[in-house]
This record gives structure tokens, C-alpha cells and sequence, in this order.
């Protein structure tokens, strides 16, 4: 029986230095039967370059190119509408897997047949050190629980096409990665499943960490009010319930180690 087949989506950004880095953590997957589907995104930088050669190299990786930028989430919905896998994954052109993070989370969902599965992830800064931080992966998670917090790295999520189709994300500029594990669990109509084992590198920048301090009421709020529609009140209450999540489930998730 043919293993099955992980579309990997990735769009990028401006992402020249890292970009290559990324590609190379899917090629040297030791399950081999994926497909990379790259979207650059009007990128002004190498990003387009260093993605096409690595196509010209090997012909599971797929680049499109889009004329004017489009955010991520359009970029996403696009790549999941020309995929062809069985499972779908996602990984940003600035982050990184472990080798054997696609056998891990396959063998993982097929033993337990799961709609939706995540793992855990560690924290590196621009060069690729470690930061000493681990995210864990809650062992299951419903989708009143991922309401309340986003509790899935997006570079770890995966879900099976046969059981969901194949899900396109609301097309905001922020959280629709949020919007669409919340919507893929919903659609399962049983919770997702956690593998704690670190599997992937999500990469941060002090700009990145000082924009999210700085938008993380608006882009939440969003969530709430434009993703479920919520009323402006119904979502004010629901940011106390995040709040209080955050810094109580989410905080026990994370470990430090300096």
C-alpha cells in the first residue's frame, strides 16, 4: 500500500534568508511522499529566486507566484486549492521541521485515525539558535478549547483531506491559522489530538515579538468578531476568556529552560 501523500503549503514572503533553510527541512523528511506547494508573494527580495531553483531541482515542489501581495491566508487558500495529498501541512518560509516530524505525526494520526493532529515546537531566534523555550502539545483539544486560545502551531498542524476536504481559512490578515484549526475541529466533530514531542522550529525576531505585544487585542478581537461573528459585547467577553486563558492553560504549556 502506497504511503499516503502530505501537501506541504508554504507562503513566503520575503523570506530570502531563511526561505532555503525551510525547503531543505522538507526535502530531508524521511517520509519522502510530499508535495512542497511554495506561493511568493510578490516577494522584492531573493525569495523567488532561491525558491525556483530548488523546483528546477526537484520536481515535488511547486512554486506559484502571485502579482501583487495578498497576505497569507490568500496565499494558503491557493496553495490548498491546487494541492493534490491526502493530508494537508503547513510550514512558513522563515521556519523549520525536524527530520522525522512528517513518519511521526502520519504514524500518529493512522494508529488513532484522526481528522486533526499538532505536536509540539521549540522557539529559535534569527540564526537558528535556540531560545531555551518549548511549546507543548495539549493531549486533546476541542474546539470549545481552541475558542479560548490558539493552542495549535500552525507550522505543526495536519489534517486528513478524506475526513475535512480540503479547508480554506477565512482571509484575514491575522489569526485566519487560528480560524482555520478552530473550523477544521469543528468540521471533525471530535477533537484533535496532541503528539508532545518537538517536531518543528518556529523562528522568532524581536520586531515580530514586539508586533504581536502590540496588536494582540485587535488581531484577537478580530477572531471573535469578524471570524464567528460575534457582537462587538459577545466579543469583548469572549478577549476576558482569552486573557485568562492565556495566562493560565497557555502558560503551563510553555517550558523554559535559561
Amino acid at each position: 500500500m502506497a504511503e499516503p501523500c502530505v501537501s506541504v503549503i508554504m507562503p513566503a514572503h520575503n523570506n530570502a534568508p531563511y526561505i532555503g533553510l525551510a525547503i531543505e527541512s522538507v526535502l530531508n523528511q524521511s517520509h519522502k511522499n510530499w508535495e512542497l506547494l511554495i506561493v511568493d508573494d510578490a516577494s522584492s527580495d531573493g525569495t523567488l529566486e532561491a525558491a525556483e531553483a530548488h523546483q528546477a531541482e526537484d520536481s515535488r515542489i511547486k512554486v506559484f507566484v502571485m502579482a501583487e501581495n495578498q497576505g497569507a491566508a490568500f496565499c494558503r487558500n491557493f496553495a490548498t486549492k491546487k494541492s493534490k495529498g491526502d493530508y494537508i501541512a503547513f510550514l512558513d518560509a522563515d521556519d523549520l521541521w525536524l527530520p522525522e516530524k512528517l513518519e511521526r505525526q502520519l504514524s500518529f494520526m493512522k494508529a488513532r485515525d484522526l481528522a486533526v493532529s499538532y505536536t509540539a515546537y521549540e522557539h529559535i531566534d534569527l540564526n537558528g539558535h535556540k531560545l531555551g523555550c518549548t511549546v507543548r502539545a495539549k493531549s486533546e483539544l476541542t474546539q470549545n478549547e481552541q475558542k479560548t486560545n490558539n493552542f495549535i502551531g500552525n507550522l505543526t498542524g495536519m489534517y486528513a483531506v478524506s475526513k475535512l476536504g480540503r479547508l480554506m481559512a477565512p482571509e484575514m490578515r491575522k489569526r485566519q491559522d487560528w480560524a482555520l484549526w478552530h473550523k477544521a475541529i469543528l468540521s471533525s466533530g471530535i477533537p484533535a489530538q496532541g503528539l508532545d514531542q518537538v517536531l518543528a522550529a518556529y523562528r522568532i525576531s524581536p520586531q515580530s515579538m514586539s508586533a504581536k505585544k502590540l496588536g494582540l487585542i485587535r488581531h484577537n478581537f478580530a477572531f471573535y468578531r469578524q471570524y464567528l461573528g460575534y457582537s462587538w459585547l459577545k466579543s469583548c467577553l469572549w478577549m476576558a476568556v482569552f486573557f485568562v486563558t492565556y495566562f493560565t492553560q497557555r502558560k503551563r504549556l510553555i517550558r523554559r529552560s535559561n
